[in-house]
């Protein structure tokens, strides 16, 4: 039956799901990937993927969501390798897929950089779903090292899981130089290793610290 003149009868909408979301999702990588978050539009996507504005709307209320679950669907869980050295698993994790040697990935997070800085609630996702699984893993394969007697007792192992691909990635951003193998293992033995050996640091007295200073001090009339 007809409904009638005037009716508030309407028709759903289908939901935007499956192979199609998909290949939206797959359209806001690419236009990420090319013009980075903040030139990515709505419009933009939808001519990528050949889908109208409307139809992207009725999915994602906005361009955060949207490239938040296309970085999702291509996120792959990080898996904690073990060659049975520190040096070797570091090699492993990052040279791999989804490390500092995967283009792809490192263009994603290039990409979004601005983002983090501008977007809260992106940046809390980003760096809760992208970073802390990747953190999660280095950490672990320097608590398996220390297990080993690889790493010096009171050694801050969350400093030095971070520190590899922040020299690796400063050297990429300010200086134009691109991750490779041999970067990364040239860090690993003149940085990360000699850094794990070395053991807690002691402190440093200085001049004015120390207690025959002190007392010279006081002896002056």
């Amino acid at each position: 039956m007809t409904p009638a003149h005037g009716s508030d009868t309407t028709v759903p909408r289908p939901r935007v799901e499956g192979v199609r979301e998909q290949e939206i999702l797959d359209a806001a990588i690419d236009v990420l990937s090319d013009v980075g978050y903040d030139r990515l539009t709505m419009d933009s996507v939808a001519s990528r993927a050949k889908a109208s504005k409307a139809t992207l709307y009725r999915r994602w209320s906005s361009k955060a969501q949207l490239v938040i679950d296309a970085l999702l669907s291509r996120k792959d869980t990080p898996v904690a390798p073990d060659t049975g050295s520190l040096r070797g698993d570091l090699m492993a994790t990052f040279c791999g897929h989804g490390g500092l040697t995967d283009h792809q990935q490192v263009a994603t997070f290039a990409s979004v950089l601005t983002a983090l800085m501008r977007d809260q609630e992106f940046a809390e996702v980003f760096r809760r779903d992208f970073i802390g699984p990747k953190q999660a893993v280095s950490r672990s394969v320097f608590e398996r090292a220390h297990e080993r007697g690889e790493v010096a007792a009171g050694v801050d192992l969350d400093l030095l899981a971070t520190a590899l691909p922040g020299v690796v990635l400063q050297r990429m951003f300010l200086m134009g130089e691109q991750p490779t193998p041999d970067l990364i293992a040239s860090v690993i033995d003149q940085i990360i290793l000699p850094a794990a050996t070395c053991g807690a640091p002691t402190s440093v007295t200085t001049p004015e610290q120390h207690p025959e200073h002190q007392q010279e001090e006081k002896d002056i009339p």
